[in-house]
C-alpha cells in the first residue's frame, strides 16, 4: 500500500518566530547529532497526528524516507520537510494545529538538550534541580498562567479503550467544561481524546475561549500515542518521570478512566506520592471513573491497591461509577479546596511547588532486565517505596509493550522478570492477565498480544 507524502519547508510557530542570530544557529546546531534521530520520531508522530494505530515501528516503516532538517535563515529557523504523511496537509499546506504541534517539538527537545542538559545550571541528579528543569521546560512552552484560578483537570486512561468507554470519558469532559474546566492529557487518542473533545463543546457553550486542552508526553512513547487534533498546546518532556511530575505539578485535579499498564503506572506514581506523610495534609482531588460496564475493571484495581498499599492509601481516592456530572462536581469542590490551600500557605496556583516528590519517582528508571528483575517488591516496604518500584515495574512493562528501546530490548534478551512478595506477584498477574483479556495491552499491528514480561513468585 502506497503512502502519500508530501515535501516542503515551513516556518516554525509561536516563540520560534522570533529568535535572534545566535539563538538561532545554537538550535540548528543541537537538532543534529544525536539528537536528530530522537527529532525525526518525534516529528513524525505529530504530522501522524489523527491517524489511527500505535505500532511504532509500522509508522517508522511506512515513512522511512521522511526527513526532518532545521535550517537557519535570516528570518531565524525554517524547516525542511521530505517525504512527511500527506494527511498533515490540505492543498499542499501544512494544517496550522499541526504546525504548532511541529513547532513545539523543536522547542521542547531542543531546550532541554542546550538550555538545561547542557547548561548544567540545574542538578538533574538532585530532586530540586529535577523540579526547577520540570518548571523551566513547562514555563518555555507557555503552559505556566501566573494570573488564572485553578482550573486545570488531569485525565488519565488508555488509548485503546471501548466504545462505550470512549463516549463516557467525551460526557465527562463536557460536564468539566460546563463548569469552566480545562483539560489536561497524555495528548494521544482514546482517553485523552474524549474528555478534550467533549469540553469543547461545553467551553463553546459557555463562550469560552480559546479552551485549554494541554497535552503532556515524551519521546518514548509520542509515536505510540500521536498528539490527537484538539491538543491545542503541546509539551515533550525528557523523560517519564518528568512527564508524571508535570502532571502533577501542573494538574489541580485528576481524573483517572479505564486504561491498562500506563494507566497503573500513573495511579502508583501519584499514590506513591500522596502517601509520603509530609503530603498528607495537601488536598489533591482523584477520582477514578468509568461506565457501568467498567466498573469491575475499577474494583479490581482497587483490589490490588488495597492488598499492596493499604486502606490509607484507598482514602485518597473516590470511584464514581456511570456518572459524569458528579465526577465534575467532586472536581469542581476539589479545585476550590486547591484554591483556599494554595492561598492559606501562598503557594502558586499554576504550579505545585509544596507537594513532596522523592528522588525515587524522579529519577529516570531504565527498564534493563537485570533493573527489572532487582526491583524490590515487598510489604515490608513503606507504602509510598513499595508504589515508587511497583510503578517502574509497570514502567518496564509500557515499555517492552510499546517504546522502541523496550521492544528492541526484549526482542533481544526476551521477557522482563518481574519478581516479589508471593501474594503481590499472584495479584499482579492477574490484573495483568484480565488487561489482557480485556483488549487493555498494546497489541501491534492487530495480532495477539505476547507478554514482555514473566512473573516470578519467590
Amino acid at each position: 500500500m502506497s503512502n502519500p507524502s508530501v515535501s516542503t519547508h515551513i516556518y516554525p510557530e509561536g516563540m520560534l518566530r522570533t529568535l535572534s542570530r545566535n539563538e538561532a544557529e545554537r538550535l540548528q546546531q543541537a537538532s543534529k547529532g544525536e539528537l536528530a534521530v530522537l527529532l525525526r520520531r518525534c516529528a513524525l508522530a505529530v504530522l501522524n497526528s489523527g491517524n489511527q494505530g500505535d505500532d511504532v515501528n509500522a509508522l517508522m516503516e511506512r515513512y522511512q524516507d521522511f526527513s526532518i532538517n532545521v535550517q537557519q535563515v535570516n528570518r531565524g529557523l525554517r524547516l525542511e520537510i521530505n517525504h512527511a504523511p500527506a494527511t498533515a496537509f490540505v492543498d499542499g499546506k501544512i494544517i496550522a494545529g499541526i504546525s504548532d504541534l511541529l513547532s513545539a517539538v523543536i522547542r521542547d527537545l531542543v531546550y532541554f538538550d542546550i538550555e538545561i542538559k547542557r547548561s548544567g545550571h540545574n542538578n538533574l541528579t538532585e530532586s530540586e534541580g529535577i523540579t526547577n528543569a520540570v518548571f523551566e521546560i513547562l514555563r518555555n512552552a507557555d503552559v505556566l498562567k501566573p494570573q488564572i484560578d485553578p482550573d486545570l483537570i488531569v485525565c488519565w486512561g488508555g488509548h485503546s479503550i471501548s466504545l462505550q468507554e470512549y463516549d463516557y470519558t467525551k460526557e465527562c469532559g463536557y460536564q468539566l467544561g460546563l463548569r469552566r474546566l480545562n483539560i489536561c492529557t497524555g495528548c494521544g487518542n482514546g482517553a485523552m481524546k474524549g474528555p478534550m473533545k467533549g469540553a469543547t463543546i461545553a467551553h463553546a457553550k459557555q463562550r469560552i475561549a480559546p479552551g485549554r486542552y494541554i497535552g503532556i508526553s515524551e519521546p518514548g512513547i509520542i509515536a505510540a500515542e500521536p498528539p490527537n487534533p484538539i491538543v491545542n498546546q503541546l509539551v515533550i518532556m525528557p523523560d517519564i518521570e518528568k512527564r508524571l511530575e508535570a502532571f502533577v505539578r501542573l494538574g489541580h485535579g485528576i481524573i483517572v478512566f479505564p486504561g491498562g499498564v500506563g494507566t497503573v503506572e500513573e495511579i502508583l506514581y501519584l499514590l506513591g506520592i500522596l502517601l509520603k506523610p509530609e503530603n498528607k495534609e495537601i488536598p489533591f482531588p482523584l477520582v477514578f471513573t468509568g461506565p457501568a460496564g467498567s466498573a469491575d475493571y475499577f474494583w479490581q484495581i482497587d483490589a490490588f491497591l488495597r492488598l499492596m498499599l493499604g486502606k490509607q492509601a484507598c482514602e485518597r481516592y473516590q470511584i464514581v461509577i456511570d456518572d459524569p456530572a458528579k465526577v465534575a462536581q467532586i472536581m469542581a469542590t476539589g479545585v476550590q479546596q486547591v484554591r483556599a490551600y494554595r492561598e492559606e500557605t501562598k503557594d502558586a496556583f499554576y504550579f505545585n511547588w509544596q507537594i513532596h516528590i522523592d528522588e525515587s519517582f524522579q529519577t529516570p528508571f531504565v527498564p534493563t532486565h537485570e533493573n527489572m528483575l532487582n526491583l524490590r517488591l515487598y510489604r515490608d516496604m513503606a507504602p509510598h517505596d513499595l508504589a515508587a518500584n511497583m510503578r517502574k515495574a509497570f514502567s518496564g512493562i509500557v515499555a517492552g509493550n510499546v517504546k522502541p528501546a523496550g521492544l528492541e530490548a526484549v526482542k533481544k534478551h526476551g521477557h522482563y522478570e518481574i519478581r516479589g512478595e508471593q501474594a503481590l506477584m499472584e495479584s499482579l498477574d492477574v490484573i495483568l492477565h484480565s488487561f489482557v483479556s480485556q483488549h487493555r495491552m498494546k497489541i501491534p499491528g492487530g495480532h495477539k498480544y505476547e507478554p514482555c514480561y514473566k512473573i516470578v513468585n519467590k
